[in-house]
């Protein structure tokens, strides 16, 4: 299968809510290596490399709204070159 990356924005309530934290344990149950992070903006940055299948798995849990205390109001995502390779999936601060 081929290996791809994403690059994806979550907009909406997404802070403080827990969507890193559940973000990480679909993306760790879909075999992937990235990460979850807060911008300034309130919104969620997340990559996520891996089977293309499983990449596109997350990026539709994302859409469909995420863990159940978020509120997604859009989820805006790119093909993405990471300049470093990751050995997990993990929270950056």
């Amino acid at each position: 299968m081929a290996q791809v990356c994403t690059i994806a924005w979550v907009h909406g309530s997404v802070q403080g809510v827990g969507f890193r934290y559940t973000t990480q344990h679909e993306a760790q149950r879909l075999g992937l290596v990235g990460y979850a992070r807060n911008l300034d903006d309130g919104s969620v940055e997340v990559v996520a490399c891996g089977e293309a299948e499983n990449v596109n798995k997350l990026i539709e849990w994302l859409k469909a709204g995420g863990p159940r205390s978020a509120r997604v109001d859009k989820v805006l995502t790119e093909p993405h070159q990471p300049d470093k390779a990751w050995s997990d999936f993990g929270i950056r601060y």
